[in-house]
């Protein structure tokens, strides 16, 4: 009898229950909430004291995390990722950036993931924000898995790091080795065109599309997943992209100051293939929708992905189309 396959894990809930085991075992860390309600009903043991709800004042909220970071403990503050870097970016530069303190900022329904509450609560701007940060790192998990990974790794860091997170469960990325920050990681193998991937639901529709390429045209392309923002691996981008005639980013996130922009800065001080950006255009994402029905109507599906590495290798065909609202 096969055993069950278990059900996605949202990475705000490998978070939350990440965060929950750390506190009762590290004194240190303080989990400062705006209302969210990721924590409802969490048992915290005997850390319940270290668990704070400061309601939704968030520009507060960052600046209690940079005066308990001061003095000693390791916050962990909860906010949506859009209002964590628009409401809140100056208390983020000023309180905790400029002063290289250690606070941790998980930042929920990423990208588009609030999609069904409308523009004012996307978050296509958070990476641009918090990469141009000095000392902040940036971390993009791709599943539940990579989230608990990268969290390990970034607990003791030195300095600020942001979290995007999802709001629900994605599907897990197929098994590799856990991500090391810093490293892109490639997924798939390829010589023809690099197909560079931040988030979850852009990595698993780019592995789609690598397929349909190899399926339907017999084009070889390399997946490479790029959880790590800031700092970005100029030498290991500049490896992954070696020997391929072009590049397509696909990112959840406006193209100016994402993923396409931190990689088109890369090769712009260097010889390389051609690159082609896919993420949203510079527009605001008027319809509400779910997640994947925005993705899908803003042309970033597999046969969108598909189309743009086409382009990329015959630059003489046109460049592939951007819905608009």
């Amino acid at each position: 009898m096969t055993a069950p396959v278990a059900a996605p894990v949202a990475t705000r809930h490998a978070y939350r229950d990440w965060l929950i085991a750390r506190m009762r075992n590290d004194p240190r860390v303080i989990c400062l909430d705006s209302d969210t309600g990721l924590f409802t009903g969490a048992d915290f043991g005997t850390a319940a004291d270290r668990y704070l709800d400061l309601g939704i004042a968030e520009q507060n909220l960052f600046g209690v995390a940079a005066g308990l970071a001061h003095d000693g403990w390791l916050p962990y503050v909860n906010t949506m990722a859009a209002f964590a870097a628009s409401r809140a970016a100056e208390a983020v530069k000023i309180d905790i950036a400029y002063n290289r303190l250690p606070v941790r900022i998980a930042a929920t329904h990423g990208g588009l993931a609030a999609g069904h509450l409308g523009p004012t609560h996307h978050a296509l701007e958070d990476l641009a924000v918090m990469r141009a940060m000095p000392s902040m790192t940036v971390l993009v998990p791709g599943d539940a898995a990579d989230a608990v990974a990268l969290l390990d790794q970034a607990h003791d860091y030195d300095g600020p790091v942001y979290l995007r997170l999802g709001r629900k469960p994605t599907p897990d990325l197929p098994p590799a080795p856990p991500p090391r920050i810093g490293v892109p990681q490639v997924r798939r193998d390829g010589t023809e065109v690099c197909l560079l991937a931040c988030g979850p639901l852009p990595t698993l529709r780019v592995l789609a599309a690598a397929e349909a390429l190899a399926a339907t045209e017999g084009v070889n392309a390399r997946v490479v997943q790029v959880h790590t923002l800031k700092p970005l691996d100029d030498a290991a981008i500049a490896g992954v992209v070696r020997g391929c005639t072009a590049v397509v980013t696909v990112e959840e996130h406006w193209r100016e100051g994402g993923l396409g922009s931190a990689v088109a800065e890369l090769l712009a001080s260097q010889p390389g293939p051609r690159l082609v950006r896919m993420g949203v255009g510079d527009m605001y994402v008027s319809a509400v929708g779910s997640q994947e029905e925005l993705l899908d109507a803003l042309g970033i599906t597999a046969a969108g992905i598909a189309r743009a590495a086409r382009s990329a290798l015959r630059p003489g065909l046109d460049s592939p189309l951007f819905a608009t609202f």
